[in-house]
């Protein structure tokens, strides 16, 4: 559990992990440099549990640096994540470990997720699936038709630590190339309970929106480490595409407010990623599709492209 200025909900995390029917479990509180009273709670709670562990940090380096250090903290056969604001069913590890207990081949087991917002509830709409390869669960996880919160054999997540190229969006990373190198992939009846913040990094117009394309970046090399085949790179190319132009709708949307220093950061950033992208592994219809063409090798033809494409838009949903 990576924590970082979480006084207002660590309390609830904490209480359910205590309230698990599983017993046997080590939780390892990685303390991010807060500055709130999230270190003495931390702290007293681990005074009156043994099974609680707090690693205090003297500089904030981020959640995947904090969960990294926790990870070389674990001693535990599996391993999840459990961030300081969402909290877990009584069941929850019990229901993993069980699947992974009975299935020697599973690698990944995926909780039930309820979406947790301020005035509803939404269970995470999984397929109705006993087994995935670990191929099958990697292309599914590129659209989240399976999401990221999971159990995980500790020897493949030390294999794949939390990505650290970016803040935000490159722990994504992390669980595809979990998914990508399991043997098998299995649910169970767990329940995680993810609460949704308006204030989180996705939610904001903030210039680390770009970040998502460094991350798509140290996701392909990691694929290409890892031997995956071509035609998964040919499927993760086609994404880092779409976040490509979905990257420049945010910044035609939101360059008012951006600082020119940041809209110049950004435009440098989607420039380079135009340029690197395998556009031949595109299908030939989304290449000839308006708004989604390369147009290599003429930047300044492709940002005349999106411009014309993103005007059309917004003034066809205004009429």
């Amino acid at each position: 559990m990576a924590c970082w200025n979480a006084a207002a909900y660590v309390e609830e995390a904490l209480d359910s992990l205590l309230a698990q029917t599983l017993q046997d479990f080590q939780a390892v509180c990685v303390d991010d440099a807060s500055s709130d009273s999230t270190p003495d709670i931390l702290r007293r709670y681990a005074a009156k549990d043994n099974r609680i562990e707090v690693v205090s940090l003297s500089e904030n380096k981020g959640q995947a640096h904090a969960r990294n250090v926790g990870l070389a903290h674990a001693k535990g056969e599996y391993v999840c994540m459990l961030d300081s604001d969402d909290w877990l069913s009584p069941d929850a590890l019990q229901q993993a470990v069980a699947v992974l207990d009975t299935h020697p081949d599973t690698d990944s087991v995926l909780f039930q997720v309820e979406e947790v917002y301020a005035d509803h509830t939404r269970r995470y709409p999984l397929p109705d699936f006993e087994r995935m390869t670990g191929k099958e669960a990697f292309e599914a996880s590129l659209t989240w038709t399976l999401h990221g919160l999971y159990m995980v054999r500790a020897d493949l997540h030390r294999q794949y630590p939390y990505d650290e190229t970016t803040r935000a969006y490159s722990d994504d990373n992390t669980t595809r190339m979990h998914y990508l190198r399991s043997r098998e992939v299995r649910q169970c009846g767990g329940i995680y309970y993810y609460r949704q913040h308006e204030a989180s990094v996705t939610h904001n117009v903030s210039v680390r929106r770009f970040d998502h394309l460094r991350a798509n970046e140290s996701m392909r090399r990691q694929m290409e480490e890892a031997d995956a085949d071509d035609r998964l790179l040919s499927v993760y190319e086609r994404m880092r595409w779409l976040n490509l132009i979905d990257t420049y709708m945010f910044y035609f949307n939101n360059r008012k407010v951006l600082s020119a220093a940041d809209r110049d950061y950004g435009l440098s950033e989607m420039h380079r990623v135009w340029g690197g992208i395998e556009t031949w592994r595109i299908p030939r219809s989304l290449r000839l599709k308006p708004g989604y063409m390369p147009l290599r090798p003429m930047w300044w033809l492709f940002r005349l492209q999106e411009e014309i494409y993103f005007t059309l838009r917004r003034y066809l949903t205004r009429a």
